[in-house]
């Protein structure tokens, strides 16, 4: 008879073990996982396509992202857009983030900004957070203007929509 692994296991049903038995060869306790747990919502970003990099308004909104998953547990997690800076190129990525199920979605930067805008009415379910844009907070879109307090203005907004799914 042999085991998953493919070695000779033994007809006492100890298989794995070599047949041995007693408290000698018993397995410590595992402990007790650091694994943190999630709430089942997720934020995501939707960034130009330099991404997250240092010192850029899209690094202080996933900093500020980040803080409200600490305190909220949701999932956070950010996608770039790759190749033309427009609009156009823009929903698709969008569209993505949508179809991973992202319950609130950050953009930065104009045409991905421009995108979300335009695309929040077809989505009532879905909080949306443009970062600069037109200010507005009306429906599920809810603005965040950029500048002082822009860490602290997306951790609220963030904060708010997870705390609306209960």
């Amino acid at each position: 008879m042999q085991d998953v692994r493919g070695r000779a296991g033994h007809e006492d049903g100890l298989r794995g073990s070599g047949g041995r038995r007693g408290a000698a060869y018993d397995r410590p306790a595992v402990p007790a996982t650091r694994a943190r747990a999630y709430t089942d919502v997720d934020a995501c970003l939707l960034t130009g396509d330099k991404g997250i990099t240092a010192d850029s308004t899209a690094a202080t909104v996933w900093q500020g992202m980040r803080d409200a998953s600490v305190k909220t547990h949701a999932r956070v997690s950010y996608a770039p857009v790759t190749g033309e800076q427009s609009t156009g190129n823009a929903r698709p990525f969008l569209n993505g983030l949508l179809q991973r199920s992202c319950d609130v979605v950050l953009a930065v930067g104009d045409p991905e900004v421009t995108a979300v805008e335009s695309t929040a009415a077809r989505y009532r379910k879905v909080d949306f957070v443009p970062v600069g844009g037109a200010t507005r907070a009306s429906g599920n879109v809810r603005t965040v203007p950029t500048g002082d307090g822009l860490r602290a203005g997306v951790a609220e907004a963030v904060e708010h929509a997870v705390d609306a799914r209960g």
